[in-house]
């Protein structure tokens, strides 16, 4: 597995140096953009607003905006002269429970394994957050982005996450007012809830509209028609008492064809 950042965790005195992998994969099936009239593929090109020609990727540089068209430039280098050893690092700041951060936060995935000369101290802060239950909050910079993070112990190793700082994180649309729900319906919710309370375990998942667009492709270049599903949505709910009881009652006759498993389809 490739490595996606190399950088050193660092509280109090210790410090660990880490190779952080990315954790996740995209399966999602992409189209290319075609001319409708010879089904030719569609170019985009990079070019100079300036004289009208292309431009190689070897010849485009960083630049920022501070007048109306007046740019100062930046390379990389320079970018990374100005970062210090700590902003190079993970810096824990403190220590928190999980379920004090709304998942609104969260952005990219990564797996974390210790370098060589970290494994002892890897497993120490691996094991001490185990035990105390807890997680770390840190910041880093990766590349020109200074990145907040959670660091999340697991049975097999330690995860990361990156965060969105608060300022980044839109505020909840107004609009949403709470309705009163009756002691009745609050029950049937709560009935309904725990028949289908089962651990939860990722392999049971699977994209299944990706495995009908791939059919469709499949279909397509086979010839075939394609043809419509039978609408099974029930549209709006009317009676939210009724059709809570429907949806035990279809849960309860789940259970008893496949007693021990949840159909996930």
């Amino acid at each position: 597995m490739a490595i996606a950042h190399k950088s050193v965790i660092s509280f109090g005195l210790v410090a660990i140096p880490i190779a952080m992998h990315t954790a996740v994969t995209e399966t999602d099936i992409s189209f290319n953009q075609l001319h409708k009239e010879d089904h030719a593929r569609i170019r985009y090109k990079k070019t100079c607003a300036h004289c009208g020609k292309e431009v190689k990727s070897e010849d485009i540089i960083k630049g920022y905006q501070y007048d109306t068209d007046r740019y100062v430039t930046v390379t990389d280098e320079e970018i990374e002269r100005i970062k210090t050893e700590k902003e190079k690092s993970i810096q824990i700041l403190h220590f928190a429970n999980l379920n004090q951060i709304s998942p609104v936060y969260y952005d990219k995935a990564y797996y974390v394994l210790p370098a060589a000369g970290g494994e002892k101290a890897y497993e120490l802060l691996r094991q001490a957050l185990m035990s105390e239950q807890k997680v770390a909050i840190g910041k880093t910079v990766m590349g020109s982005h200074e990145n907040l993070m959670v660091i999340i112990p697991r049975e097999d190793g330690i995860v990361i996450l990156t965060m969105f700082f608060d300022d980044e994180v839109k505020e909840i649309p107004n609009g949403y007012s709470k309705q009163e729900i009756s002691d009745g319906e609050l029950q049937m919710a709560k009935t309904l809830i725990n028949s289908m309370d089962t651990p939860f375990d990722p392999t049971g998942y699977h994209n299944e509209y990706q495995a009908k667009l791939r059919q469709l492709i499949e279909d397509k270049i086979a010839g075939k028609d394609i043809v419509s599903p039978a609408d099974t949505h029930q549209g709006n709910i009317i009676d939210l008492m009724e059709a809570l009881k429907k949806s035990v009652e279809q849960e309860k006759g789940v259970r008893k064809k496949s007693p021990g498993t949840r159909k996930t389809g």
